[in-house]
């Protein structure tokens, strides 16, 4: 059995059922907004499905694939759990188990501004691995934040099929795009509708509830030298070395457009020669 549910379902450009300004933020790290996101997916999928739904197997979730830096999914995860767990606890039945998603493939591309075969195209040499043992007997829920033309869906269920999963999955997304008429490049006019400049960061990352994605980290690696010089001056030490760790556990030292970024970076955690990186 696969059964696919969203919470929101976006039919027209300019309504979406949830505030895009903080769905921008989200993207970019702002936990206190993956926290609202996980819990209002959780209380649906409750209200909507698990309510009316016999769970005989142990739950298994699964965030959005990834390499070292989580995805923006990944905080939306911990809040779904979260939400998810006191429903199961208090129904009796067992808590939930995580496994993850690995990717292999690192790209600099936006994904957000791409069509459906441009999507299919970039991804489509990527490769995605997960623990079959781990699994078997178990109840899959692949989640992610956005579902717009269903590229990462068919990779997930390429690898479903490769791995030879018999379990019962369920693919549930904060919101789908049902208008097929709606260009896919929707998703970066959500993705960029609060955050406008590198600038407009320094509130996410500088407030009580920031969490670290990949989104962001390709964002910062990838703008304006200049501009990038004057923004991470005025960001604190463990941010930079924060950010300088995540871009290495990703591979971003080996994409030639992070290379001045990152250099400076670097030279920000090791200003003199006595340390050698």
């Amino acid at each position: 059995m696969t059964f696919t549910y969203s919470l929101h379902k976006i039919h027209h450009p300019d309504s979406f059922g949830f505030s895009p300004d903080a769905y921008s933020r989200f993207k970019f790290g702002d936990d206190a907004v993956a926290r609202s996101f996980g819990t209002a997916l959780a209380e649906g999928f409750i209200r909507d499905h698990l309510c009316y739904a016999g769970l005989e197997k142990q739950l298994v979730v699964i965030s959005s694939p990834y390499a070292f830096i989580p995805t923006a999914t990944f905080a939306m995860k911990n809040h779904f759990v979260f939400r998810l767990n006191s429903w199961l606890a208090e129904a009796g039945y067992p808590v939930i188990q995580e496994a993850k998603v690995h990717r292999t493939v690192t790209y600099k591309e936006d994904y957000g501004e791409l069509n459906a075969a441009e999507r299919l195209k970039l991804i489509g040499n990527d490769a995605f691995h997960i623990d079959r043992t781990f699994l078997e007997g178990k109840t899959l829920i692949f989640l992610d934040d956005i579902r717009i033309t269903g590229s990462h869906e068919k990779m997930i269920l390429r690898m479903v099929e490769e791995y030879e999963l018999k379990n019962d999955i369920y693919l549930l997304y904060f919101a789908e795009l049902a208008n097929p008429a709606i260009h896919p490049n929707i998703e970066n006019q959500l993705n960029y509708h609060h955050v406008k400049s590198i600038f407009d960061l320094e509130k996410i990352i500088q407030g009580d509830s920031f969490f670290i994605n990949t989104r962001i980290v390709k964002y910062i690696l990838n703008y304006d030298y200049d501009s990038f010089c004057i923004f991470l001056q005025n960001q604190t030490e463990t941010f930079i070395n924060l950010l300088y760790n995540m871009a290495l556990g990703n591979g971003y030292h080996t994409i030639d457009a992070y290379a001045r970024n990152l250099g400076f970076i670097k030279r920000c955690i090791y200003p003199t020669n006595n340390i050698k990186a």
